[in-house]
Parts: C-alpha cells; sequence; structure tokens
C-alpha cells in the first residue's frame, strides 16, 4: 500500500523533457514509481487533464521572520513553491548578541520592508547562534527551507557599533570567518552579503558590510570552501545600473577562491538597455576566466511595485532625496510644502545624478491607488499627468498636494513601461542565457509594497494561455531542476522515482495568479499584498498535501534545508 498516488496526469518531470502521461506513486515521503502503477494508495487523485511538475524552488526569498509566524509561507505556498532559501542580500536574524535585537529588527524593517512590530511580536529571540535559529524553526515548517549566513549579523557581533563603519582588523576578520564557520557547520547553506549602495540600517547609516574590504570578502570565501554544499550569493550597487571594473573582478575572485557559484539578484529586461544587460552579463565570463561562475537572477513576471512618500521605497534612493525623505514626517511635510525644496527635488529627479532612479522621477505616471483623505478620493486609480492636467498644475506639485492632504500615506503605483513586445522577447533570451537562472521574488520582504511570490503561476500561465514565449517543459525546468542544481539540493526539482515528494498538479487550461490585494493579517494587523492562486489543484511537500484545491490544509510537513546534509557542492569547475 502506497501513500499516495497521482493517477493519469501529464508528468513535467523539470528535465525540460516533452510531458508524458503516468502515474507518480509515493511512499514514506519519496516518489517511488513514475509509470503505470498497480499499488492502491491510501489517497488517490485522478489527475485526468491536469499537469503535475516538481515543487518550486524559490531562490531568493526573505522568509527568515515570517516563518515563525506564517510557517505555511504564504502566499509562495498557494503558487507551487515548496523549498525557498532565505537569508539573501548579507541580511540574517542570527546569529545575533541579545542586546543587538534591536537593531538587528530595525535594519530588516528598513531594508527588507518588514513592519517593526511583526518583527517584535511576531519572532520569538530566543536565539543567539546560528544553529539555534535554525533550531527554532526546525519541526515548524509548511515548506521546506534553507538559509545563507549574512554578513551584517556577522559583522554586527563581532564588531558591534562602536566599528560599524570601520574595516575590519586581523582579529575582527579571524573572529567573524570562526563564526561563519560555526554557522556554515550548523547548516548554513552559504554566505550572502550586500555592498548596495541603496542599503541602509535602521538609523539611516549604511549598512556595515558596505565597510568590508576585499581581504574581508575573501576571507569569508575561504571559509565557504572548507564546507560541503555551500553557495555565495551578493549584490552590489552594479546590480541596480551597471557593475564597475573592481566589483566584477572582486564577485569573479570570490567565487574562484569559494570554489562556488555566486549568485546575483536582480537583472532587469528592458529592450532599452540592451548594453548595460549585456555588460552586466559579461561579468560571468570575467568569472569564468578565473575559474569562477556568476548567475544572475532575473524574473519571469512584471512585478509591481507600489511607493509612497511615508514608507521607504525607491523614492527615498533618489540621489540627493535623503536629506528630506528621512525627515520625521511632519518635518517632511513642511520641507516638501516648500515651493523651493520642491524646486530642488525635481531638479535632482531629472539630473544625469539620478541615473536609474530616473525612472522613478516621472511624476506624471504615477497611478493614485489608496487614498486617505476625502478630498483624494476623486482621484483614485487615476493617473497624475492627467489630474494636473485638469488643475492647471505642474505633475511635481500636484502629486505632493495629493500625498500631504493624504499625511503622505497615499499609495502609489508606477506605471509599467517594460510590456512590450520587443521586451518580452528579449526577455525568452536572457531566460535561456546559461548565465542567468529565473528567481528574485524577495518573497517576505517589502510586504506592502511588491508582490513577486505569485511568479510561478503568473509564468506558468503566460506560457500556456497567454503569450506562450516557450513550452511550458522549458518553463517548468528553470523553476524547479535549475535552482536545485545551482544549489546542489539533493534529489529535489524533478520528478522521478528516489526524489523527495515535492509535487504540484494544477489545471493548464487555468494556471494563473489572482491580482495582488493588500489585505492585514501580520502581527500587530500590519498589511501586505497578498495574491491567491487559480488552477493549483494540489501541493504536496514530502508527500504530504499542503494544498488542497487552492486552500491550504495546515500541515506542517517541511524540514530545514542544512549544508552538506541536503546539499552537495556545486563547484565552479
Amino acid at each position: 500500500m502506497l501513500d499516495y498516488v497521482i493517477r493519469n496526469a501529464t508528468v513535467i518531470d523539470g528535465t525540460g523533457a516533452p510531458g508524458f502521461i503516468a502515474d507518480v506513486g509515493v511512499a514514506e515521503g519519496r516518489i517511488v514509481a513514475v509509470g503505470t502503477v498497480e499499488d492502491a494508495a491510501t489517497t488517490e487523485l485522478d489527475a485526468t487533464g491536469l499537469m503535475v511538475m516538481p515543487g518550486v524552488i524559490d531562490p531568493h526569498t526573505h522568509y527568515d521572520a515570517q516563518l515563525f509566524w506564517d510557517p505555511s509561507a504564504s502566499p509562495s505556498n498557494l503558487h507551487g513553491v515548496t523549498t525557498i532559501i532565505g537569508g539573501n542580500c548579507g541580511f540574517t536574524l542570527a546569529p545575533v548578541k541579545p542586546q543587538d535585537v534591536g537593531y538587528i529588527s530595525r535594519m530588516m524593517a528598513k531594508v527588507e520592508g518588514m513592519p517593526l512590530i511583526a518583527l517584535e511580536e511576531g519572532v520569538p529571540w530566543t536565539w543567539e547562534s546560528f544553529g539555534e535559529y535554525l533550531g527554532q524553526l526546525e519541526g515548524n515548517l509548511g515548506v521546506n527551507a534553507g538559509f545563507l549566513v549574512g554578513h551584517c549579523a556577522l559583522r554586527r557581533k563581532v564588531m558591534g557599533d562602536d566599528r560599524h563603519g570601520e574595516v575590519a582588523t586581523d582579529d575582527e576578520i579571524s573572529a567573524m570567518r570562526a563564526l561563519l564557520a560555526e554557522s556554515l557547520a550548523a547548516g548554513g547553506l552559504g554566505f550572502s552579503s550586500s555592498q548596495s549602495r541603496t542599503h541602509s540600517d535602521g538609523e539611516g547609516r549604511p549598512i556595515n558590510s558596505k565597510f568590508a574590504d576585499r581581504r574581508e570578502m575573501l576571507a569569508f570565501c575561504e571559509e565557504v570552501a572548507l564546507h560541503e554544499g555551500t553557495t555565495l550569493e551578493y549584490i552590489t550597487s552594479g546590480c541596480l545600473d551597471s557593475f564597475t571594473e573592481e566589483e566584477v573582478d572582486l564577485m569573479a575572485t570570490m567565487s574562484a577562491t569559494a570554489n562556488r557559484p555566486l549568485n546575483w539578484n536582480v537583472l532587469t529586461v528592458n529592450q532599452r538597455d540592451e548594453d548595460k544587460i549585456a555588460h552586466q552579463l559579461a561579468a560571468a565570463d570575467v568569472a569564468a576566466d578565473k575559474g569562477g561562475r556568476i548567475i544572475a537572477l532575473t524574473m519571469p513576471t512584471v512585478v509591481p511595485m507600489n511607493m509612497s512618500f511615508l514608507n521607504f521605497c525607491a523614492i527615498f534612493l533618489i540621489p540627493g532625496y535623503a536629506d528630506v525623505m528621512n525627515l520625521p514626517v511632519e518635518q517632511r511635510i513642511e520641507k516638501l510644502k516648500d515651493p523651493e525644496v520642491r524646486a530642488e527635488l525635481l531638479e535632482l529627479g531629472n539630473s544625469k545624478d539620478a541615473g536609474v532612479f530616473r525612472h522613478v522621477a516621472r511624476w506624471g505616471s504615477y497611478i493614485i491607488g489608496d487614498t486617505f483623505s476625502e478630498a483624494n478620493a476623486q482621484y483614485e486609480w487615476r493617473d497624475v499627468g492627467s489630474i494636473a492636467a485638469e488643475l492647471g498644475k505642474s505633475d511635481f506639485d500636484t502629486l505632493l498636494d495629493i500625498v500631504i492632504e493624504d499625511g503622505l500615506r497615499t499609495v502609489l503605483w508606477p506605471k509599467a513601461t517594460d510590456t512590450d513586445d520587443a521586451t518580452w522577447q528579449a526577455r525568452v533570451g536572457v531566460w535561456r542565457d546559461p548565465r542567468v537562472m529565473i528567481g528574485g521574488s524577495d518573497a517576505g520582504a517589502h510586504l506592502d509594497r511588491m508582490c513577486g511570490t505569485n511568479y510561478p503561476t503568473a509564468f506558468l500561465g503566460d506560457c500556456l494561455h497567454g503569450r506562450k514565449l516557450i513550452p511550458v517543459e522549458e518553463a517548468v525546468r528553470m523553476i524547479t531542476s535549475d535552482p536545485a542544481t545551482l544549489f546542489g539540493l539533493t534529489d529535489r526539482g524533478v520528478v522521478r522515482e528516489g526524489a523527495y515528494a515535492d509535487l504540484v498538479v494544477f489545471d493548464p487550461e487555468t494556471i494563473a495568479s489572482e491580482p495582488a490585494r493588500l489585505v492585514e493579517d501580520l502581527p500587530g494587523n500590519s498589511p501586505r499584498l497578498f495574491a491567491a492562486s487559480i488552477g493549483v489543484v494540489r501541493v504536496l511537500v514530502g508527500g504530504t498535501e499542503i494544498i488542497v484545491d487552492g486552500t491550504p490544509t495546515g500541515a506542517l510537513p517541511g524540514s530545514v534545508l542544512r549544508s552538506g546534509v541536503d546539499t552537495a557542492s556545486v563547484t565552479t569547475a
């Protein structure tokens, strides 16, 4: 007697091979048969007309905190995600000294958009070491979860606040390396870091990892090389626009030193930026010449991201805006009322120095979303440009007047500028590039700003009954076995005998995502964007149903994935 059998499904096995009709038998958490299964099972599903595929592996999430109040990892679970990788961008909740919990919480609230009240009320903070953090999650997960070890936490624990912005001494580097070694031995999947100019802590300072020099970075990579099943993840300022030679050389040397792939987040694709894309991808060629391997993450969908003048977002990152946008709200409003300040901000947004953020300063293109005053209700879901023309004012003045009336709470949605056919064709070329992998959802972060969690169903739906840019078999491979291969995840990402029974059964005629909507279900009733799935019939983790007809079962069969136990080393050779 088997535990579970899916019968008469079209199997998309994750390898990219053509789909085929078969049964899939499951026992003790593993797939034991793919073909004609004659044995009966405790649970059987007639999947005639449906497809079965491996569970989706999301390689870039920030579920590190959310899993404590939401072990199901919603809404990723609704969209077929069965394995998540957390601890990205150098930001983790461990290791941490008890006196630094407040600092780490404020930093996560600032850089990853996690509500501070949720971090304070929803996270137990009962650990100091990385191993103790993983232990708190073990046995209380709806999905499988592995975590990288974050640079900021390592630096904070060893160097504290007094040495926040300093270059580490040899002794400090040795201490941090020992702490990384301890964390990797406890199961950390590798090392992650950010040296991006866009990342600042809760006090508004550049994050501490920004001050790490080359010898510090390479010391960590030397340690990673000594631990089985580990990897590297990195983000720098060049991920936003264009890498410098120094950034490329450092990433390439990091990968070669660790003898592990290094993935960076996130490659945005617009056919008007062909030179930028080519330059960013060329970093992989430099790495290959040095004996390393660099992989860019890119999303297969357009992820809308809202903004506001109240909470930290890309508007705050326009060069020159920080002096105003980081003020307390009442002082910020007074500054934004000042005509001279408005003129200065307008000029800064349009200047060459704004770089990639000039796109953010297209003020007339914003759609007014939720408003919070009677006077502004009439403007909801209209673009600022048309409102400005109606009022006979400039776009920027119109926008500022609206958001000030709302106490800066107005939700702003930028109009997408990258949905033309040429850009979608450019994306297909990028998806198929061996220097690229699908990912970058940022799930668990920027909770009220963006919703990238739905990319699996949105991508599959587009492939099956939308633009049909690539075959479904290829799309499934990109979001299952490709990330499994990069991270060395053992027996995951494929439908074959012996593999873990992490499976998704879906209707190819209807698979899709519902639009994102704002809900207030975080600790402290904080808001987040939430998108349900369409056409997801079953999701199994280790052979146990976690989703039935689009609804969570409440089962928690997931496990913590540990380096060297659940992963094997992927070298750069």
